[in-house]
């Protein structure tokens, strides 16, 4: 008979109590009465499952009153921490937000809560969505919880924990700022309850967190409860990356590496049939070599792992087009991975889901063929689908009536999804800019979707193989942990204002020096300072042993250093002459030259074929304007070759000249040999001409005679141990210069995001968004204002650049201040609508230059994420046109433009037509109310579908 764990648990705890003398079992019963008296006890039986280690010493400290930083694999249950939290929180009478980085996460975080704790007590802020805001608990995005930071929100009070989750979402180059704004600015009486992946330097970012927050606990666990074994997947068989073993150093596979090896040595096709037609036996080898190893289809692949009892799985396509056409594969391919019971469920779910969108509708956004992939248990998952659908494939998928899931690396950032096996059909990426391989944090945290955490003995990882492919960079992707937090915090326009207004210039300075950025570049700088206190000690070791009885040492060697630079420069002016007229006299040469090459591998009697002068064309070959004259030349020993200017350090000239026969050939050694000899006959006797020595600078130049003087009429120039001294002054002056760069170095690491802070006032002063410490009522505006763009938009308020623009228009501009193309066209001009939309998108151009041109004065850099980026039109358009009424179809056709992307941009601009709504001016203004106007015209059809809420 198996016996329950907690009967187990118990008989084996009254055994050891039996063991115990007297004191020891009151003292035992004592602890096990406090243990059950605690909230914690009470929220351990919520669960049907016993909590982790890692779980028990968190949900601990945070009992005790104490901040926690949670690092654990992704799947190990950090988000029990977080709920222990909202326990906490009712408990205490207290709220408790609940924030996470995309909507998504919130969506489905806020059903988990209400689930769990009623409708009633969780509600939900995102950009689009507003629930029951006033509840105790309430989930919402990050960007939410800055906001209200800023604007001093009544529901902040009360307030007794934030939970940050998915916290290492502040090395995002584009919104981790608003994750340290948020850290730094809540009150000092709420608890923060940090969740993050693992990561190497997660006690460098707890011990931040103690500096900002007060007392934090670091609780870092890198077990995962679901054990992964790592497989690739070539041919027919199916290899194990690792050796089986026991030990924390695992080797890779023998047979792995064997494979990879013989295809490295296998000679491509295109190879094997190079200059010649391919023999019918090439072809039958070709077959055979073929049928070994090949890198298994997209149908193939679920196929294989449904066989083997491996599905629900995952695979990752860096690509959403990939992921749509791997469903399509699949479809045609005739795969099936439901049966009739799970078709009939799938149908009902989803036409329960999709019941509020038109039908009309349905066919643009391609729902039948959609519905037959799910009716399969094959679905996409990418960001360019409507949201609708992303949740019904969520939901399918963790409901188990979809088994295989096609999806771009944005499933891997906290979405719920788990399945048994995750799948890799490639180690490399497009990152924006070039195709590049994964990093080994990319690579944990798309394969720690495998393994179901009360589901799954095991999870898998499975990589396609591919040809080239390096079992042990594999190996070294998997078994890496290296994923370091670097903060991306940067000072914002609106984030200025913002501060001033609430702290003013001085203390706001300090709290940006509170950040983690400068937190990190502090830190960096440790061992630079540690060095210069070294140098230091150094530099007075030597300055004691330079010290000279008759006078100041250090004036002396410093006239002796001054003598020895001004002679250097004399020299380097004096070869850089040589050489231009080195050059010049090279110019001159014509073929048929008699000269004398002075140095070099091939210096003597050469005939000169060609001038070989810059930009002209000689055997094929072009010379950029910075080589110089490269002469052809045929030496006296039959040799044709290319001279460089370095074969000319002195002017050269002709010595006599030869006529180059018509019939002569460089590639014939006959005509080499002929030529060479008649070259000999006429010059041979000829001395080369010695270079006339030239009166040296030196000798003329005043100042080098008043240093000498000076030299020699110094008091140490007559003492005994002069060189001995000059000896420690020369090392004293290297240890000085090497102290004074690493000086630098730390002058440009500190104080950097204050310095960056006070650039961006000084702008805004000039602007007259800022008079010192008081913030002017532009400046009032442009702290309602949040986003990239957040002062191109306040500058267009202030000008009324947006005065007299109904509502369509108005959008078609605000699509302009939140719109990036995925990949920049300058070739296509975007269509925009013309009229006054037109005359207002120029004028918002022209406005972005000035300040552009402004930012460049005051040293404000795009490149390191502070500055205003160029408007992007390219939504202006289909902004336009959905605000105006058009219909889906039309839309989507005009914009070229997936639906769940037309979707999203939609919902951007909605925020930021909020934002101007509210920033607006209410008198002798329309566009406050065009603005709400427009809002409502955007927020319809399917912008409007919402599963939440």
């Amino acid at each position: 008979m198996i016996v329950p764990l907690s009967v187990r648990a118990g008989t084996l705890e009254s055994t050891m109590t039996e063991d115990l003398s007297p004191a020891e079992r009151y003292a035992a019963a004592r602890k096990r009465a406090a243990e059950q008296a605690t909230a914690l006890a009470d929220f351990r039986e919520m669960y049907d499952f016993g909590l982790d280690p890692f779980q028990i010493e968190a949900c601990r400290a945070l009992e005790a009153g104490k901040g926690v930083l949670v690092a654990a694999p992704t799947g190990s249950g950090k988000t029990i921490v977080g709920e222990f939290a909202v326990h906490l929180a009712l408990g205490q009478g207290k709220k408790c937000f609940y924030t996470t980085p995309i909507k998504a996460l919130s969506n489905q975080k806020y059903a988990d809560l209400c689930r769990r704790y009623g409708s009633d007590k969780v509600g939900l802020l995102t950009g689009d969505n507003s629930v029951n805001s006033d509840a105790p608990v309430v989930v919402m995005t990050t960007e939410v919880l800055r906001n209200m930071l800023y604007a001093g929100s009544q529901t902040l009070l009360g307030l007794g924990y934030v939970v940050m989750d998915e916290v290492h979402y502040l090395s995002d180059r584009f919104r981790g700022a608003v994750w340290e704004e948020v850290i730094i600015h809540l009150p000092e009486s709420v608890t923060l309850v940090s969740l993050s992946a693992t990561v190497s330097n997660a006690e460098e970012f707890g011990d931040w967190l103690d500096t900002v927050r007060g007392d934090t606990e670091v609780i870092v666990s890198e077990h995962r409860p679901v054990p992964l074994f790592q497989h690739v997947l070539a041919g027919r068989r199916t290899y194990d990356l690792f050796e089986e073993g026991e030990g924390s150093k695992k080797a890779v596979n023998p047979d792995l590496v064997r494979l990879a090896r013989n295809e490295a040595t296998r000679p491509s096709y295109q190879d094997r049939r190079r200059g010649r037609a391919m023999r019918e036996a090439d072809r039958e080898r070709e077959r055979r070599q073929r049928s070994r190893v090949w890198t298994p289809g997209r149908p193939e692949v679920i196929e294989r792992l449904d066989a083997e009892g491996l599905l629900p799985a995952i695979t990752f396509i860096f690509s959403r087009a990939g992921c749509e056409s791997a469903v399509q594969q699949c479809l045609h391919a005739g795969l099936r991975l439901n049966d009739d019971a799970a078709r009939e469920r799938v149908r009902a779910l989803v036409e329960e889901r999709t019941a509020a969108i038109p039908t009309e509708d349905l066919h643009v956004l391609g729902y039948y063929e959609w519905l037959e992939g799910l009716e399969r248990g094959i679905a996409a998952h990418h960001a360019g689908m409507l949201p609708t659908f992303k949740e019904v494939v969520e939901e399918l998928f963790v409901r188990g009536l979809v088994k295989a899931v096609f999806a771009t690396e944005t499933l891997a950032l906290g979405i719920n999804m788990p399945a048994r096996s995750v799948v890799l059909e490639k180690l490399v990426k497009w990152n924006g800019e070039q195709h590049a391989d994964i990093t080994p944090g990319e690579y944990t945290q798309l394969t720690g979707r495998a393994g179901r955490r009360g589901i799954d003995v095991e999870g898998h990882a499975v990589v396609l193989w591919q040809r080239g492919m390096s079992p042990e960079h594999l190996a070294g992707l998997a078994g890496t942990r290296t994923y370091p937090l670097r903060s991306s915090f940067r000072p914002s326009y609106n984030m200025a204002v913002n501060l001033v207004e609430q702290f003013g210039r001085h203390r706001s300075r300090e709290l940006l020096e509170t950040s983690f950025a400068q937190f990190q570049a502090d830190r960096s700088v440790v061992g630079i300072s540690r060095q210069v206190q070294r140098n230091e000690e150094g530099l007075d070791g030597y300055k004691a042993s330079m010290t000279c009885h008759l006078g100041d040492f250090e004036e002396y060697a410093r006239l002796r250093r001054d003598l020895k630079d001004r002679e250097t420069e004399l020299a380097r002016q004096g070869a850089h002459e040589r050489r231009a007229e080195a050059a010049v006299a090279l110019e001159k040469l014509k073929p048929g030259d008699v000269i004398h090459v002075p140095t070099g591998k091939y210096a003597g009697l050469a005939l000169v074929l060609d001038p070989g002068l810059p930009a002209g064309r000689s055997d094929g070959h072009r010379f950029d304007q910075h080589d110089g004259p490269r002469p052809l030349v045929l030496t006296a020993e039959r040799q044709v070759k290319r001279l460089a200017s370095m074969d000319f350090p002195v002017p050269v000239e002709a010595l006599e000249r030869m006529r180059i026969p018509k019939s002569f050939n460089p590639r014939s050694p006959q005509s080499r040999r002929d030529l060479a000899s008649a070259l000999r006959t006429k010059a041979g006797h000829i001395p080369p001409e010695r270079a006339r020595k030239k009166r040296a600078q030196a000798a003329d130049d005043r100042e080098i005679a008043r240093l000498r003087t000076a030299i020699r009429a110094h008091p140490c120039h007559g003492c005994d141990d002069r060189e001995d001294h000059a000896r420690w002054a020369e090392r004293y002056h290297r240890l000085l210069r090497d102290t004074s760069q690493l000086e630098r170095r730390i002058e440009g690491r500190t104080n950097t995001i204050a310095r960056t802070f006070d650039r961006i006032v000084a702008l805004l002063t000039e602007l007259d968004y800022l008079r010192g410490d008081e913030v002017t009522d532009n400046g009032r505006r442009l702290a309602r204002l949040y986003g990239e763009l957040d002062l191109l938009a306040s500058e267009c308020l202030r000008e009324g650049v947006w005065e007299g623009l109904g509502p369509a228009e108005l959008a078609a501009c605000a699509s302009a201040l939140v719109f990036e193309a995925r990949i920049s066209d300058d070739a296509a001009t975007p269509k925009v609508p013309s009229g006054k939309a037109k005359a207002s998108l120029a004028e918002m151009v022209r406005i972005w230059g000035r300040l552009d041109a402004l930012e460049e004065d005051f040293r404000i850099n795009q490149t390191e994420g502070v500055g205003q980026r160029e408007p992007d039109l390219g939504f202006a358009w289909a902004a336009y046109m959905w605000a105006s009424g058009k219909g889906l179809d039309e839309v989507l056709r005009e914009a070229e433009m997936p639906a769940g992307d037309f979707v999203r941009w939609c919902k951007q601009v909605i925020d930021v037509l909020g934002q101007i709504s509210a920033a607006a001016p209410t008198e002798g203004s329309t566009v406050a109310k065009n603005a709400r106007k427009a809002v409502e015209g955007l927020l319809r059809g399917v912008v409007a579908y919402s599963s939440v809420g």
